[in-house]
């Protein structure tokens, strides 16, 4: 009797078992096809957009697009225009924000990473954070009350306000790439006698440049379509070519922000094609950032041993000065 009731209660788990099983399966399916279909979302997303772009923008692309300056703001005016001035524009401001904003990227995590104590890492992470979180319309108030009033537009101006875009960027990459170095390399070199802040120039910064140069890339992805700034601190400027930093100058997302409200259809063509041009150069800054991304992790992953013996190879010929010099021989024959 009791061999028989043992059976069917083992029998009567086996068949709840085989349900919660039955069961589990059918969530874990379900919320693989959700992630799946969010996924597909995401990239569905992005091709609708570059399409869209593709289309309207592409059969405006001419010669004239990119050797003549933007029209003036009136219809039928438009006929042979281009954005010409439009692009020398964010060249030069995009050139100088990344002037002031690599260095001081650069040393504020080179500071956190390697000089800092934990309290003070943790305040400017934190800091960079909130900046990096700030509305860049808010940059673009502060900038045009501290620097435009009673001094008038310029585009070094609008580089400064794109600056403080990229710094807490430019800053955040740079601290994960140095935190990616091996502490072996810096062991070794302390233990061949080099000060803290040559190891940092000589053997730190080195290996994690390809991180550097990534982070400062999608820096430079991130501030290139940046309107809200320039239209306080760079949008009163001719319509002419000009290299002039000292004056206002146009950029391609305020063109693109002026002639897609333009009562003329020629300007709407216009406004598609600077979008596709824009477009085309935050992707390519995106897809080298990644290969330059990929290139210093695989380096700092599977390269600890050749880096080592580079550190080697140097200190050895700092300590040894007739290698040194045959070797300066060896270089200048």
């Amino acid at each position: 009797m009791s061999v028989t009731a043992s059976s069917g209660d083992l029998a009567y788990r086996l068949r709840g078992g085989d349900r919660r099983t039955s069961r589990r399966r059918f969530v874990n399916k379900l919320m693989v096809g959700v992630c799946s279909f969010a996924a597909l979302l995401a990239v569905g997303m992005l091709a609708l957009i570059v399409f869209t772009v593709v289309v309207h923008g592409f059969k405006a692309l001419s010669l004239d697009f990119f050797t003549q300056p933007t029209p003036q703001l009136a219809v039928g005016q438009s006929e042979g225009a281009g954005v010409a001035n439009a692009i020398v524009g964010s060249f030069l401001i995009i050139l100088i924000a990344t002037a002031i904003a690599l260095p001081v990227g650069v040393l504020v995590a080179v500071f956190t990473s390697e000089f800092a104590g934990r309290r003070i890492t943790q305040i400017v992470r934190l800091s960079l954070d909130v900046l990096n979180g700030i509305p860049s319309v808010v940059i673009g108030i502060f900038i045009f009350g501290l620097l435009v009033v009673g001094h008038g537009q310029a585009a070094w101006i609008a580089g400064v306000a794109l600056a403080i875009i990229e710094v807490p960027l430019i800053a955040r990459s740079t601290q994960e790439v140095l935190g990616l170095v091996p502490t072996s390399l810096r062991d070794a070199s302390a233990a061949l006698g080099a000060r803290k802040w040559k190891t940092v120039v000589r053997v730190v910064i080195p290996a994690s440049l390809g991180g550097i140069i990534t982070g400062t890339l999608l820096a430079i992805a991130r501030v290139a379509g940046e309107t809200a700034p320039i239209i306080f601190v760079s949008s009163l400027a001719a319509n002419v070519v000009s290299w002039d930093p000292s004056h206002a100058l146009f950029t391609l997302p305020f063109a693109i922000f002026i002639y897609s409200e333009s009562p003329d259809p020629n300007d709407h063509e216009l406004a598609w094609a600077a979008a596709l041009l824009l477009m085309l150069f935050v992707l390519l800054l995106s897809f080298i950032g990644r290969v330059f991304l990929a290139r210093n992790r695989r380096k700092l992953e599977g390269g600890i041993d050749s880096g080592s013996l580079a550190l080697g190879r140097y200190f050895g010929r700092l300590r040894d000065p007739d290698r040194r010099r045959n070797a300066n021989d060896t270089d200048a024959v």
